[in-house]
């Protein structure tokens, strides 16, 4: 119990830094024709370069003010989208299908992030061929459960053959990985570096897997209503990007530490997406989410696949913003 004192510590400060994520607008910047975006976050890497811009004053530059909040599961998050608590958020491709069924919304970009399939230390889980009847801890119907049933496929096992308990928050699934309550999970840095610094082991990630089922996407409403709002919100992530590409990591730890409110020292451990301008989603990956959708019985079988990306705001998906 002792070992996991410093770790639970951390996530204290992790948790703090997310539920203050979302900052009051500098006074000193006045433009009565822009509205505020309030962008929903979950504490990934996805993020970062958002949260650069925002820090770095390249937002206030645009004239445009960002807010953050910061949730630790999918469920939350998407239930402050159903209330209109926030205009937008980065979000999995399964969720944002489930979601656009009765509150429509629409795909405006990508984001660049991971997921890394952790096994606890105390586990004699040391391979993926050894999945079979083991506790994988998931959230349904995201991109965790589907990369889990990938990884499962990937050892030849069927997804029915392990045991699979909703936890559907990032900090509880990585506590409940510390006290040997489950066996695997896959954990977004930077969750997945405190996993592994107290001696848990990484077997995969969803890179590895090419899975890439994360973007950004808003309302409807919020689409019709702060288009301009939305444009800058692009070109200010394209600005953070190219502030992540030419700094070495080393003068970016500082970012880190106040993005994520874990150590220096620790941030440092991290190894950062490998980040590019914003690009519209693949409709390939989207279409994916959707067919598993409908084999987990998520989505009705007879329900017709959508188009769930706004080409409005990036003109094909080689064009930068």
């Amino acid at each position: 119990m002792k070992n996991l004192l410093p770790i639970f510590g951390l996530l204290t400060v992790l948790l703090s830094a997310c539920s203050n994520g979302k900052e009051k607008p500098d006074s000193s910047i006045s433009n009565e024709d822009l509205q505020s975006i309030t962008l929903g976050i979950m504490p990934t890497l996805e993020s970062f370069p958002f949260y650069v811009a925002k820090k770095k004053g390249i937002y206030d530059s645009l004239g445009v003010n960002i807010d953050f909040i910061c949730f630790n599961s999918a469920n939350d998050r998407n239930a402050a989208f159903v209330t209109e608590q926030i205009d937008g958020m980065i979000i999995d491709y399964p969720s944002a299908v489930q979601l656009q069924v009765h509150h429509p919304l629409a795909l405006i970009m990508k984001n660049d992030g991971y997921f890394c399939f952790i096994t606890g230390k105390g586990s004699a889980l040391n391979q993926l061929n050894q999945l079979e009847e083991k506790n994988i801890a998931v959230s349904r119907g995201t991109i965790i459960e589907y990369a889990t049933d990938v990884v499962c496929h990937k050892a030849g096992i069927s997804s029915y053959r392990n045991n699979r308990p909703e936890i559907s928050q990032i900090p509880l699934r990585l506590s409940m990985l510390q006290y040997g309550q489950i066996d695997a999970t896959f954990l977004p840095d930077p969750y997945a570096t405190i996993a592994m610094k107290d001696g848990n082991r990484s077997l995969i990630s969803t890179c590895e897997l090419d899975i890439y089922m994360t973007g950004t996407a808003f309302s409807d409403k919020a689409i019709r209503e702060k288009r301009r709002e939305i444009t800058l919100l692009i070109k200010g992530y394209n600005l953070g990007v190219s502030y992540i590409q030419s700094h070495p990591q080393s003068k970016l730890n500082s970012l880190l530490t106040e993005a994520t409110g874990i150590p220096e020292t620790l941030a440092g451990l991290i190894i950062l997406p490998s980040y590019t301008m914003a690009t519209r989603p693949d409709s390939s990956n989207i279409s994916k989410a959707q067919e598993w959708l409908k084999e987990k019985g998520y989505l009705p079988h007879y329900r017709q696949n959508t188009n769930l990306v706004d080409t409005t705001f990036i003109t094909s998906t080689n064009n930068k913003s």
